[in-house]
Parts: structure tokens; sequence; C-alpha cells
């Protein structure tokens, strides 16, 4: 982490607990009192349940201090303190890092990264809105085709949305080339498909393209990203926060894969008739392709 990120992360914290001293419970104070005074090293890694255990509360009371000073949960504080944190440091250094506040106990590790994806998932949960979420789920029940656009580590929630949509009886495709290989992808995106993008926040000019693109032939765009007011979010029709993760501890694509599950739920419960039918003609197709030839006789 350069210092320069962690000073403005950690500033902003600062600024917060400041301004919002005089509306905070007295347990609430405890939390922020702690959050300013621990090093941001510990904070980055730390989960809800140890900075209550610390800061002589609970976790709830953590995720409520957190909310009153401006964040939206625990990540959200961890992604302002790690900014910077994976382009000024390099991955061994950052796993070295990771394993040192971790530690060697198994069950410590295991907790840690549970306790890490409940709180991004809590998160997600919190962030999505029911409004966004309907405007979401209509919009890919009328895409003529679903595009979902996916690299990296994203790519597995891009591929894994496709799956599941073809699975629930609807057109989809995946897209993950980059450079002049992906014109050729584009070429077949029109009017009424919809394009789902998982954006992990890293800006690359295939987004753009992409975005633009659909804005061309009258397609309509959801952005799922860490970052919901980044300037790729201007050109989409929906858009939904899924948090990254600022520890690398649990994968990139984690939020991103649990929203593109409850949309595909929320679709197949729209039209319940199609997705059964797809469901039967996958056991059909699965079924002859199960070698049923008669096992053969054990000689006695």
């Amino acid at each position: 982490m350069s210092e320069s990120d962690e000073a403005t992360g950690a500033t902003r914290l600062h600024t917060a607990v400041r301004d919002m001293w005089g509306e905070l419970s007295a347990s609430e104070r405890e939390v922020a009192q702690y959050l300013v005074s621990a090093p941001p090293e510990n904070l980055l890694f730390a989960s809800a349940q140890e900075l209550g255990a610390a800061s002589g509360t609970s976790n709830a009371t953590v995720v409520r201090a957190l909310q009153r000073l401006g964040y939206a949960g625990l990540p959200a504080l961890k992604r302002e303190l790690a900014s910077g944190f994976t382009s000024a440091t390099a991955p061994e250094e950052r796993l070295k890092q990771r394993i040192a506040h971790v530690g060697h106990d198994l069950e410590q590790i295991k907790d840690r990264v549970f306790d890490e994806a409940v709180e991004r998932l809590d998160q997600c949960r919190r962030l999505l809105e029911s409004e966004v979420f309907e405007q979401a789920v209509r919009m890919l029940a009328d895409a003529r085709e679903v595009v979902a656009y996916g690299v990296g580590a994203s790519e597995l929630a891009a591929r894994h949305v496709v799956l599941k949509l073809r699975r629930a009886g609807r057109r989809a495709r995946f897209i993950g080339a980059t450079g002049f290989t992906m014109a050729d992808e584009l070429l077949d995106l029109g009017r009424g498909d919809a394009v789902v993008i998982l954006h992990p926040g890293r800006r690359l000019r295939e987004f753009t393209v992409l975005t633009e693109r659909a804005r061309a032939v009258g397609a309509n765009v959801l952005l799922v990203t860490d970052v919901p007011k980044g300037p790729l979010a201007r050109h989409a029709d929906v858009v939904i926060s899924a948090p990254h993760t600022p520890t690398g501890i649990t994968a990139e694509s984690l939020p991103g894969i649990v929203v593109m599950d409850t949309l595909v739920l929320a679709l197949a419960s729209l039209d319940e008739p199609r997705a059964v039918e797809a469901s039967h003609q996958l056991t059909v197709l699965r079924g002859q392709l199960i070698d049923r030839a008669e096992p053969k006789q054990r000689k006695g």
C-alpha cells in the first residue's frame, strides 16, 4: 500500500469520525475510537467480529458505526484504506502480507475466509435496492439475447450467468475477448439485446467500446461493478454494486456470481413454464449422453 493512498483512506476515516462524533452512540464511539487508533493494515485484514472484540462492542455495532460514518460497510472502509494496494505492491508481497495477518492456524484461516465472504455478500445485499433489482430482472426478461462480458477474474461470473440463463431457457452467450478479436464478437450485438458487464473497477478500453456499441445498436446495458459511480456507470441502464475484495482473501467474482444467481432465479419465476421445459430438455439430453451399456457379469 502506498503511503499517499493509505493516508487518503485514513484521513477520510478521521474526518468522518470527527464530523459525526456527536451523532454516535456510546458504543459506536468506542468503535470509532478504535478505528482511528488502529494501524490501517490491521483494519484491512480484520473481520467485523474481530473489530467488535477489539473495541469492546460487537460486530453489529461495528457495522452500525461504519454506516453512521458514511461507509456502506466494512468492505467499503477496507477498499478506501487499500486504495492503490494492488498497484503499488507486488503480488508476492501482497501474499506475504495476507499470510502474515492470517497466520498459520487452520481454524483461524477458515474463519477469516468465511468472515470476509459474509461481509462482502451482506454489503452487496444491502446495496441492491428493490427497484434496481426489478429493473435488472425486467431488462433480462425482455432481452432477445443476453451477452455477458467478463475478463480476468470476472470471466468466471460472466460464464456462470450464461450457463444459468441457458438452463433457464434464455438465449445467452459469453464474450471474453480483448483487442481486435473483440470486434468480431460485437458484430452480432443488436437491438433488444441485453449486455451484462462484470466490471471489477479496472479501466479497460474494451468496456467503453462495448457500452458505446450497445448504445449504437439499441442494446441495454447492465453493469455489475465495484465502482457504481464510476465513468462507465454513466453509460449503463442499470448499475448493481458488487463490492471488491481489498485483501484478495476471497474471490473477486464472488458477489457478482451471487447477484447473477439471484437474477436468474427471478427470471425463472417470471416464466416458470419456459424454465421447467428447459430443465426437462437438459435432463433428456444428459440422459442420452449416459452410457447405458449393461455392466459385465463378474465371473464367479
